[in-house]
């Protein structure tokens, strides 16, 4: 299984912290002999950074809603197993 490194920092399982915007726009990268034009590599990384955070805001706001839809589903699962007549083993 591949090693997989976050930050320079090995992690071992699970989801790793999640990249924020402001690491993609700050992140400076060595120079090369035949290196990248700084500006588009700036400009890159800040349509990816816009992207994310675009990104982050729906992950909550459906997070949000995934929890509202929930609570909604309980209090239905509620409210019908006290309507409903004792099950007599029978569907």
């Amino acid at each position: 299984m591949a090693q997989v490194y976050r930050g320079g920092r090995l992690y071992d399982g699970g989801l790793p912290d999640r990249l924020t915007p402001h690491e993609v726009r700050t992140r400076a990268f060595s120079p090369r002999r035949r290196g990248v034009d700084a500006g588009e590599v700036r400009k890159f990384q800040s349509e990816v950074a816009d992207e994310l955070a675009d990104l982050h805001r729906q992950v909550r706001l459906l997070s949000e809603e995934n929890a509202r839809l929930t609570r909604a589903l309980r209090d239905w699962q509620t409210m019908h197993a006290r309507e409903c007549r004792p099950n007599r083993g029978h569907w």
